[in-house]
């Protein structure tokens, strides 16, 4: 069961808005990569891309040490 960070305290709503921003640029930074022909580099921006689109959504929560100081 994933943690449901996003309800509570208000923080939910700084987390979606931050993941939204994160995935924006990283979708502009894909398309960079894309037309320089970076292929690996593209792959692994795409999967952060869908991390940061799972967090936003709920689907994931942030890493096992937010929140502890780390």
């Amino acid at each position: 069961m994933v943690p449901n960070f996003l309800d509570g305290n208000g923080d939910g709503l700084r987390v979606r808005e931050n993941m939204a921003y994160v995935r924006q640029i990283l979708g502009e930074l894909r398309n960079v990569a894309q037309r320089e022909g970076a292929d690996m580099l593209c792959y692994l921006i795409e999967m952060a891309y869908l991390e940061a689109g799972d967090i936003q959504a709920g689907r994931r929560g942030l890493s096992v040490r937010h929140g502890q100081g780390d």
